[in-house]
């Protein structure tokens, strides 16, 4: 098996420091699975950070931002940029992500580097020289079947290990040891200690990469960790309306509704950020239902419903991403969608597709239209089929030219001096207006806005 892609296999068998270094982490368990490799990180047994870093050092630029945790950065001409380690000792002296106290050790042998390793899985090793895979604990093993397993009680040290299962439970669709279970319980009252960006990024590795993201939410579920997310949390036993929801409460919907996402097309081919955001958005659609959820006679007998629960969820899809320390270029995309994912139950005509299409930014309807649909689609036993009124009002706004976004102004300033109409305060309230009267349909070309500006003027 060959795992280092040439260019690295050239440096570590060409190379008189790295006649003990291995492959090692997700780069060897992705080769396992038959993923193609991206990043690649490589342990380095036996020679010291100086020396290492000036070995690499022929072979392009060395990153030594590393320095404290024993990593040089090599950066070549070739795609890749590769991780190089020293191995080496942390030792949890104090409550936090950097509490710890860090050793490096170059004579630390590869059982007990790989001791310190989160998951089995994660724990292989492979040697370029000999192309052996180096497998201590059973990683093989849980990897053929399925299973996340923690290595050894060095994973109670890093309490955001627990979030790393969440998001790979999600993208290689495994099932969790009960012991790794018991043990992420046991350590859920260390959240607080995190990092708000190391949070962040296991999040968005579950929205991004995921294959059964309902996986990761059921793992948060399962070890307690659900508790640090109160958005989510109070979707378990959250009844919905059964004729509507055969699957079960808001938590189940929503992990139906997140798979369902996951098997689109559409959302299979977007650019990393926008699968982001669509995840968020699909988790939060439906956060508003436990504080709207009540009983009301409906179409002649009593049913479960959620009036208003698009826009409460907004606002605590807000807070939710807040909690995740999600940027504001994210969070803009997300709550549009939530807020509005209820848009079919109105009329879809010229007037409310325009305005929709405005209320979206920056997103957009073609967005919005993949959100109802996954909905749409978490509800097995129901079949999974795309609602008849989505068509309806994708084709609608391509009609009116606004698929993708809201349309343009079409009075703009020039017109108003072209008009006769000197610059100034009056300027931004004749456009805010005119803009509203286009989205109403008052007029639809520039002749017709001129004849609308007339009746604005004095």
């Amino acid at each position: 098996m060959e795992i280092a892609p040439p260019e690295l296999d050239s440096i570590l068998k060409g190379t008189p420091q790295l006649q003990r270094a291995y492959l090692v982490g997700g780069c060897v368990r992705d080769a396992l699975l038959g993923h193609p490799g991206k990043d690649f990180d490589v342990e380095v047994f036996g020679v010291g950070y100086d020396e290492l870093a000036r070995a690499l050092s022929k072979y392009g630029r060395t990153d030594l931002v590393g320095r404290s945790f024993g990593v040089v950065k090599l950066t070549t001409g070739g795609e890749h940029t590769y991780d190089f380690t020293i191995p080496r000792k942390d030792s949890k002296v104090a409550p936090g992500h950097k509490g710890f106290n860090i050793e490096f050790d170059p004579n630390i042998t590869p059982q007990d580097a790989a001791s310190r390793r989160d998951f089995t899985i994660n724990s292989i090793m492979y040697d370029p020289r000999s192309r052996e895979v180096l497998d201590f604990f059973g990683g093989k093993t849980d990897l053929q079947n399925r299973v996340l397993r923690h290595t050894s009680d060095a994973f109670t040290e890093d309490p955001l290990r627990v979030l790393r299962g969440m998001q790979f439970v999600a993208r290689f669709n495994l099932t969790p040891a009960p012991e790794t279970l018991k043990l992420c319980r046991e350590i859920s009252h260390h959240h607080g200690q995190l990092a708000p960006e190391r949070v962040r990024e296991e999040w968005f590795k579950w929205a991004a990469k995921s294959v059964i993201p309902s996986a990761g939410l059921k793992f948060l579920l399962d070890t307690h960790w659900i508790g640090h997310y109160p958005e989510l949390k109070a979707c378990v036993n959250t009844p919905q309306e059964p004729e509507w929801h055969p699957e079960g409460d808001v938590f189940v919907h929503t992990g139906h509704c997140c798979d369902a996402l996951t098997r689109l097309p559409e959302w299979q081919a977007e650019d990393e950020e926008s699968r982001i955001a669509h995840m968020l958005a699909i988790l939060a659609h439906d956060f508003g239902k436990p504080q709207t959820t009540r009983n009301e006679l409906k179409d002649g007998r009593m049913r479960i419903t959620s009036p208003g629960h698009d826009e409460v969820g907004a606002e605590l899809a807000k807070l939710f991403m807040d909690r995740i320390n999600v940027p504001l270029a994210i969070q803009d995309r997300v709550v549009p969608l939530v807020r509005n994912h209820l848009f079919h139950f109105q009329n879809i005509t010229d007037r409310g597709v325009r305005r929709l299409a405005k209320r979206l930014e920056p997103e957009n309807i073609e967005a919005l239209a993949l959100i109802m649909t996954a909905d749409a689609m978490g509800r097995p036993p129901r079949p999974p089929e795309v609602p008849e009124y989505i068509g309806r009002l994708l084709e609608k706004a391509h009609e009116l030219q606004v698929r993708k976004k809201p349309a343009p102004p079409i009075l703009m300033g020039r017109h108003l001096i072209e008009s006769g109409m000197q610059p100034g305060e009056e300027f931004g309230r004749i456009l805010h207006a005119a803009y509203e009267a286009q989205l109403e349909g008052t007029f639809a070309d520039l002749p017709g806005a001129l004849e609308w500006l007339k009746t604005q003027r004095p």
